[in-house]
């Protein structure tokens, strides 16, 4: 395994030991919960690494499978570093969210979004017109500008509930709704953020030989 801290191969030297029971009511045929920690020191870092998990003590089955207490970890990869500080910590955090409360991570994901559109000149007030506007530049690829587009409907229920029109319930963002904003966002990151990072570099390697050889630069 890899240590979630320092990213360095390890071993997998976890210990259980045992927290808490939750007792059930009388009349419930199962037993009783037991909840477990599953605890490591990465011996590299020497950081602590912590599981949980529960069992079930009559049927001798798991409950909850084990699951990463600490640290809290982003399954994605992280952002760009071309990316700004303040865009960049509102997708992590979206990220780190995402299991927990997809209309939260949702909700974040948007005002990454709209971060992003009015850097590069889309200063409407909401985030509907100012995708709008960035569809209708004509500047974005095709697979991103479709991928934008659906955030419009995605989004909607983070910020704004709507309510189901047969059941008048409130709609919630799926977990893959959610997901959806972040994959845009890193589209949106590489295509405003990375790709022009890399041009400029590109350029001015060249700019850098041209100059050694006594020729103008590339306008």
């Amino acid at each position: 395994m890899k240590c979630p801290h320092c990213g360095v191969e390890v071993h997998d030297t976890r210990t259980e030991t045992l927290i808490e029971f939750d007792e059930e009511d009388s009349h419930v045929l199962d037993g009783d919960t037991v909840w477990l920690s599953c605890a490591m020191q990465c011996p590299s870092c020497r950081a602590a690494i912590i599981y949980l998990r529960s069992t079930d003590t009559q049927q001798e089955k798991e409950k909850t499978p084990a699951f990463m207490a600490y640290p809290r970890v982003v399954n994605r990869p992280k952002p760009p570093q071309q990316v700004p500080a303040h865009i960049a910590e509102d997708y992590v955090e979206a990220c780190l969210v995402l299991s927990d409360s997809p209309k939260a991570s949702a909700a974040l994901s948007r005002r990454c979004l709209q971060a992003v559109l009015r850097e590069h000149g889309y200063a409407q007030r909401d985030l509907a017109p100012a995708i709008q506007a960035a569809l209708d530049s004509g500047t974005l690829p095709a697979l991103v500008a479709e991928s934008l587009d659906a955030i419009r409907n995605i989004g909607n229920f983070a910020a704004h509930p709507m309510k189901d029109t047969n059941t008048g319930a409130i709609l919630p963002v799926a977990a893959e709704e959610a997901e959806w904003n972040l994959e845009v966002l890193s589209d949106l990151f590489d295509f405003y953020y990375v790709q022009p990072a890399r041009l400029e570099a590109r350029r001015a390697a060249l700019n850098a030989k041209l100059e050694a050889a006594g020729k103008p630069p590339m306008k």
